[in-house]
């Protein structure tokens, strides 16, 4: 019952709104509880009570008259406003818990994300979180106007014969021993059936963004079968279910169906037997139905909250999750840095039990120096630079911004003052402007355009169709990858921090687009402290410090001119990066 605790703080916000739906649902269920009654009335006071025929017509037409007045005039506007009511109730209450789950995604260190689906943590938000409406229409509303009915009803039946009521009502026992055989099972087969459809969302949409590498290797009918096995999973968890919810409701509609025959047989009996009259015993049959009724949408229910619990139970499975990275409660809202940067003895692993990816790294970086940071590939060179704005934390050692611990920062504000330009920048869909604007929120037009100029990506963005109001389409595809990284430039510009990452900014560019590119950074890093992840060595020669990475350590640090005076590894890589090009040049005549 915990996950059913926790999820009522979100529907305790409405609970007046629930209170009335549920004023207005009695109207709507109690009226229909009059007919039997008005069938009774009609038979022994009308039809069997000896007066003349056009007294029995107009009794029987202002009966009529009132009956249609009540569906009509009380009834029709009780069920729409409930039903309105209801719903709008059911979609507040998902949408409280859909913004909370996505401020908890947005809270979630990379680590989580490194070991989950994209895909997985959508169906959670989306499907999961649907699953739960059905606690707040059935569970809170449907419910307890179904058990009020019933009490009214039963109420009204003891009214007329306690005897007949208590026949009537002999099969209820059954219904108990149906739920506790039924339903034992069926919250496991509900959350096995909602992970196989998690796992085959996950999977789909990892295929979908891979559609051009599966198209390039022509693997198709390789991923159609790997598509197959997931999706029978699914099926096969799914039938279980199906199966399980079938052997319910032909249980419950069986008993259902017994009632009638048992209530037939003994009020015509006592009918016969002049102990009970033709209308007391039409109108226990009509309440025999308005009684199992209920009983079955009750029982039914039982399907419905089970699956709607299963699903509370992985929307508070993933709330729980825990955040690594967490501000201190004295942590420090810094407004201006200079920018000079320390690592004191950091040690770095991705997961607790694996070998660490960084060894005691100790490294000084001034404000407004240039650092690249060079070596080969798998050396923990972004590793490094992800630590600076607190991506993860380090496990061993300190990292500190103007002498501050980065863990003694708020994140926002510590992030607010580091700029990054990747390899391959995100660029959401939606406008350029828009995605320039997301340097800082709050900028102008005339902000954003200088912004764009300063990192020469203005000349381009004036020749499209719509210029800065361009639609980019999902990450950006209908651009160039320097017009991305230009815009990714201009995002980072607008933002104005002390502190700038290019974690391989160019590597990925033809010649033309990396000079533009080039410049665009050089204009950047002007006055700020600037840290370069350099693949291509021809672009850092300049940098104030050089410092080479190897095997999660530091190996060699120093100017380039230092660093090939000690024909160390730089020197190494620098020489065979220059016989590539050269034989490049030698192999286009």
């Amino acid at each position: 019952m915990g996950s059913v605790r926790r999820y009522l703080q979100f529907v305790k916000p409405y609970r007046k709104q629930i209170v009335g739906t549920m004023g207005i649902g009695m109207i709507k269920f109690g009226i229909p509880l009059l007919l039997p009654l008005m069938l009774k009335y009609v038979i022994d006071h009308i039809l069997l009570s000896g007066m003349v025929r056009q007294e029995q017509i107009q009794q029987l037409w202002w009966i009529t008259l009132g009956a249609v007045l009540l569906f009509t005039v009380v009834r029709i506007p009780a069920e729409y406003y409930r039903q309105y009511f209801a719903q709008w109730t059911a979609s507040r209450v998902l949408f409280d818990v859909r913004n909370q789950m996505y401020d908890h995604i947005q809270r979630l260190s990379l680590r989580y994300y490194n070991n989950q689906k994209v895909g997985q943590v959508i169906s959670r938000v989306i499907n999961d979180v649907e699953q739960t409406k059905e606690f707040v229409i059935t569970g809170m509303m449907n419910v307890w106007l179904d058990f009020i009915t019933l009490f009214i009803a039963v109420g009204m039946m003891v009214w007329i014969d306690p005897w007949m009521t208590l026949i009537s009502l002999s099969v209820f026992p059954l219904y108990g021993f149906s739920v506790k055989y039924f339903y034992q099972n069926l919250r496991k087969y509900t959350r096995e059936r909602s992970q196989a459809l998690s796992e085959l969302q996950g999977h789909l949409h990892e295929r979908i963004q891979g559609i051009p590498v599966i198209r390039a290797f022509h693997l198709e009918e390789h991923e159609q079968v790997q598509f197959q096995k997931r999706n029978r999973h699914f099926l096969e968890k799914a039938l279980t279910h199906t199966r399980w919810t079938a052997k319910t409701f032909a249980s419950v509609n069986t008993i259902t169906d017994l009632a009638p025959i048992i209530v037939i047989v003994v009020s015509a009996y006592y009918v016969i037997q002049g102990e009970l009259t033709l209308g007391a015993m039409t109108a226990f049959y009509g309440y025999l139905g308005l009684i199992y009724s209920p009983v079955r949408r009750l029982v039914n229910a039982s399907t419905t909250l089970t699956q709607a619990h299963a699903s509370m139970d992985r929307v508070f499975e993933f709330l729980d999750e825990s955040y690594d990275i967490v501000d201190r409660p004295d942590a420090y809202v810094v407004k201006e840095i200079q920018g000079k940067i320390n690592f004191d003895g950091v040690a770095f692993s991705y997961e607790k039990d694996r070998e660490p990816v960084l060894k005691d790294i100790n490294l000084e970086m001034e404000a407004g120096q240039m650092i690249a940071l060079v070596g080969p590939s798998g050396g923990g060179k972004s590793s490094i630079v992800s630590l600076i704005p607190r991506f993860f934390d380090v496990t061993k050692g300190s990292i500190k911004v103007d002498g501050i611990d980065v863990r003694d920062y708020t994140q926002e504000s510590l992030r607010n003052q580091i700029g990054l330009v990747l390899q391959d920048n995100f660029l959401f869909s939606g406008t350029i402007a828009e995605n320039i604007q997301m340097g800082r929120i709050e900028a102008s037009e005339s902000e954003v355009m200088e912004a764009a100029k300063a990192a020469n990506a203005h000349d381009f963005i004036t020749q499209l169709p719509q210029g800065y109001q361009t639609e980019i389409g999902e990450r950006g595809v209908k651009l160039s990858g320097g017009q991305k990284q230009r815009l990714a430039i201009a995002r980072v510009f607008l933002k104005d921090p002390r502190i700038i990452i290019l974690d391989e900014a160019t590597s990925a560019l033809d010649l033309q687009s990396e000079a533009l590119v080039q410049e665009s950074l050089e204009r950047l890093a002007t006055n700020r402290t600037t840290i370069i992840v350099a693949h291509r060595l021809s672009t850092i020669t300049h940098a104030d410090q050089i410092i080479v990475i190897d095997n999660g350590e530091v190996v060699e640090r120093g100017t380039h001119e230092q660093l090939l005076s000690h024909d160390g590894l730089y020197s190494e890589l620098f020489h065979v990066q220059n016989v590539d090009i050269l034989s490049n040049e030698k192999n286009k005549f």
